[in-house]
Order: C-alpha cells, then sequence, then structure tokens
C-alpha cells in the first residue's frame, strides 16, 4: 500500500468533516487506502485520546505499530477480555464439554429428520449438541437481549419444515446454554463470544474521545449494538459494504445500518484500471453506480486464456476442498506450495472419509456431517449441487485416506513457497502481485440463464481484487461473459 506525502481530495474531505464531532462513516473500496485515511484521521485529532478497533488481532497490531502515540489499538474482543470478571474470562481455557455430553447432560436423544431429498436422516445427540452450542454462538454475536429459535443452525441439506421444527425444538437448550454459561459461579468452558456478549449487555463505557472501526462491514451485531451505545466518543466507521462475507456466522452490513454522513474512498492504490474494470462491472451487478479507479501507473493485464497459465504467486478458492485439490496439484507438479489452512483441517478430511468408508458418521469436516456411508458423498459429489466436494472425493478414490495425511506434511511456509494457496475468506485483507482465481464458485443456471446470489458476487469482488499486476481468471472465463453480458 502506497504511504501519501499529502491527501488525496477524497481524503480530504474526510480530514475536514472530522472536527463537526459526528458519527462518520467511510465506504472505501479494495485496496483504497483505508487504513492510511485513518491514520490522516488520528493526526487530525491528535489533542483528543483515540481507540482503533478491529476484528482482526492481526490488523490490530499492525495499526499498534503505525498508528501516532494518542491512539490505542486492539480488538473488541480483547477490549471485553480485560473487562469481564477474571472468574469469566478464565473459563476460555478450561477444556470444552463434548457436543455429545452436553447432548446427554441435557438429555438430547437422536432424533431422525428428512432431508432435502426426502430421505429420511438421523440426527445424533453429537449433533444436536453442536447445534446447540452453535446457537449459543450466534445470539452472542447478535444484537438480540435472549435467545432465540432463529440464532439455531441448521444445515441446508435438511427438509425446510423440519428445520424450522428443529429451531424451535433446540432453542429452550441454547437459552439454557446462555444461563450456564453467564453464570456468575459457572465452572464450565466458555467460548469467546460468551464474555463479550456478557460485557456489551453490562453497558460498558469505552473510554476514548474518538473510536476508528475498522473492516465495519463485517462485524458481528453486538459489536454494532455497542459502539452505537457509546454515544459520548465520535465514532467513525469504516469500510466496504461489497467485502462483507462472513453473513453466515452472524456478520451484519453495519455501512448499510448505521445512520451518518457518508464518505467514499474509491480511488484504488493496489491495481491498475484493467482490474479496476472488472471489479466495477461486478460492482455494477450489486448495484454500485460509482466505479472503483485504478492507478494508471500500475501495470494490470488481466489473464483469460487457459492456454497461458503464466506463474502466480497466490491460487484462490472457494471451498476448502479446491484448495485440498489444488496442494496436491503443485506437490505432485513438484512446486512447493503454501495452503493458509492448518494440517489438522487437512487431516480431518482424512479422518471423515475413513470414518464413512467404515458406515460410521463423521462429525469432522462439517462438509462430511449428515452423510452415512462414503458412497452416499460419493452420490452427493456427481450431483449438481455437490459437485464441490468432488475433487476431496477423487483425492481418497484415487490415492486414499494415508495421501491426505501425507499432503498435510509436505506444505511449504509461506516464506519458502512457491505460491500460496488460500480460500477466498482467509484471503481477504491481503494481495499479492499475481493471482489466480479458481472456477469453484456457485454459479447457477435458472431458465437457461446464468443466476449468482449477491453473497457469491461478494466473494468475487473479494478474489480479484487481491491482485496487483496480473489477474489470471481462465478458469472463470466462460462464466463471467455470460455475467457481464450486456443486456443480461
Amino acid at each position: 500500500m502506497a504511504r501519501f506525502l499529502s491527501p488525496t481530495a477524497e481524503q480530504q474531505r474526510i480530514i475536514d468533516a472530522v472536527p463537526s464531532g459526528g458519527k462518520l462513516k467511510i465506504k472505501a473500496y479494495a485496496g483504497a487506502g483505508k487504513t492510511s485515511t485513518l491514520r490522516l484521521v488520528a493526526d487530525r485529532l491528535s489533542q483528543r485520546r483515540g481507540m482503533y478497533l478491529a476484528f482482526n488481532r492481526e490488523i490490530a497490531e499492525q495499526a499498534r505499530r503505525s498508528f501516532p502515540a494518542n491512539v490505542s489499538s486492539g480488538t473488541i474482543h480483547s477490549l471485553a477480555y480485560r473487562s469481564v470478571s477474571p472468574d469469566l474470562a478464565a473459563r476460555v481455557g478450561y477444556p470444552a464439554e463434548p457436543p455429545h455430553e452436553l447432548a446427554a447432560r441435557f438429555g438430547l436423544a437422536a432424533l431422525e429428520v428428512p432431508l432435502a431429498t426426502g430421505k429420511p436422516v438421523e440426527l445424533t445427540p453429537f449433533e444436536l449438541g453442536r447445534m446447540v452450542v452453535d446457537g449459543l454462538g450466534r445470539f452472542c454475536r447478535s444484537a438480540d437481549a435472549v435467545p432465540a429459535p432463529v440464532h439455531v443452525p441448521i444445515d441446508e441439506k435438511i427438509d425446510p419444515r423440519a428445520a424450522d421444527w428443529l429451531r424451535s425444538a433446540l432453542h429452550p437448550y441454547v437459552a439454557r446454554l446462555w444461563d450456564e454459561s453467564r453464570h456468575v459461579r459457572g465452572r464450565s468452558a466458555i467460548i469467546p463470544d460468551v464474555y463479550l456478549k456478557v460485557w456489551a449487555q453490562s453497558s460498558p463505557r469505552i473510554d476514548s474521545d474518538f473510536i476508528l472501526f475498522d473492516e465495519a462491514q463485517d462485524s458481528d451485531g453486538v459489536m454494532l449494538w455497542l459502539l452505537n451505545q457509546q454515544t459520548h466518543a465520535q465514532t467513525i466507521f469504516v469500510g466496504d459494504p461489497y467485502q462483507q462475507i462472513y453473513e453466515w456466522r452472524g456478520a451484519v452490513n453495519a455501512m448499510a445500518q448505521i445512520s451518518a454522513p457518508e464518505y467514499a474512498l474509491t480511488e484504488s492504490f493496489r491495481f491498475g484500471p484493467a482490474i479496476a474494470r472488472l471489479a466495477s462491472r461486478l460492482l455494477a451487478l450489486l448495484g454500485e453506480n460509482v466505479p472503483v479507479r485504478g492507478q494508471d501507473s500500475i501495470g494490470s493485464i488481466g489473464v483469460d486464456d487457459p492456454s497461458l497459465s503464466p506463474p502466480v504467486d497466490a491460487i484462490l478458492c472457494r471451498k476448502n476442498v479446491s484448495a485440498i485439490w489444488h496442494l496436491a496439484v503443485g506437490v505432485e507438479s513438484g512446486y512447493r506450495p503454501s495452503i493458509r489452512m492448518s494440517p489438522a483441517e487437512i487431516v480431518a478430511y482424512a479422518d471423515g472419509a475413513d470414518a464413512l468408508l467404515g458406515s460410521r458418521r463423521a462429525y469432522k469436516p462439517a462438509a462430511f456431517s449428515l452423510f452415512e456411508t462414503w458412497k452416499d458423498v460419493q452420490s452427493f459429489a456427481r450431483s449438481a449441487v455437490g459437485a464441490d466436494l468432488l475433487p476431496i472425493v477423487r483425492i481418497v478414490d484415487e490415492f486414499g485416506t494415508d495421501y491426505l495425511r501425507a499432503l498435510s506434511q509436505r506444505v511449504a511456509s509461506e516464506s519458502n513457497s512457491d505460491y500460496v494457496i488460500a480460500t477466498v475468506h482467509r484471503a481477504k485483507g491481503l494481495e499479492w502481485k499475481r493471482v489466480k482465481v479458481v472456477n469453484d464458485f456457485l454459479f447457477k443456471y435458472v431458465d437457461g440463464r446464468l443466476a449468482v446470489e449477491e453473497d457469491e458476487l461478494r466473494l468475487l469482488y473479494v478474489a480479484i481484487t487481491r491482485a496487483q499486476h496480473l489477474l489470471d481468471i481462465s478458469d472463470l472465463r466462460d462464466d463471467l461473459m455470460r455475467l457481464l453480458a450486456p443486456g443480461r
């Protein structure tokens, strides 16, 4: 990211608006210098105490090193951890209660529900216990005062009517777990979201004159609610609504919900006009009329010919299984790839496949949940809706599960690798000179026309804006042509 000797016109408008003292929200496109802008804001408010807050610990640590002395930096979770009872905070380190043991303690027995296909499937006590724990997490991340059925996550493979019944049936157990988790004399383990929720419900006051809240588009509902209570401080929300990609864990688009004067950073300092034009066309599909502007001084090129296949610094995938497949391809081709995934995550696919091959249910990874045998996985992977599992099925069928375990030990460190493999979610906030985007996105055809959900378009926007100089979209060429065709 470029360091600015003087503010741009867009940055200057923001700096000039800061002394008003009211809330501000800054819509910052990918690579548009939001961190530099926040530093300029902090300099403008040098006589006041500030707090920079981010969801990601790594980003907060970077800010701690680069922001002026009048600004403290951290995550909202770190503020909560220091503020709640030490006895409550200590429970994060306690051994977690296994889901099946929680289910037994709550009296939850196995039950049968229909899948969307009509086939019945048994939900084991382990799965029911995990749904209760996940429901607690979703409640804690929401702005709601008490748990509700909507907080219980249900696998999308389950029939919708059965899913509604299941949410209502499990909701009382989520409420019970919440009561146990927040109780002052509790002795059980808690997840970090619990102490954040407990702190938020205590009406805390963040001791700062102004708050810089970064990556606001991915904030949880509880975070947004908490910051809106800080009426004593000027809060400046910064984010890109088109990089909101964590809805599945309860994130809300604060940029759409905040009522405050809005300013924009539309000039990206990451890439040149060629990548900016493609990003702007995706933004237009999302209803955005203002394009992102690239730098004429940065040479950027898009590659859409599969026969060229230039070397890259990063390969970005939609799915974990695709990332593992590309890791295998790289290793077998004699390269030293790195992958932004732990060895344990790769081994989990081997363990899960072994369980299913032995006709036992697999509880990890989540992609294998609700399958009863490996044949079920194979059949699902051959269907249109399950094609994203095909890479891992091919590896297991052709090479065996021990190959996955060996593969997990052949990952190079990023500093010593030929290139990095990552999912789009784990690439967010990062950039590389040369990027290839893999076509495992959820493109669908409805009545012969290509249809893409908004959350999928946002993922695609994040993916292509990680590139600085070269963007290889050859895998996506045909679908992108249909998606971006005039008059579609």
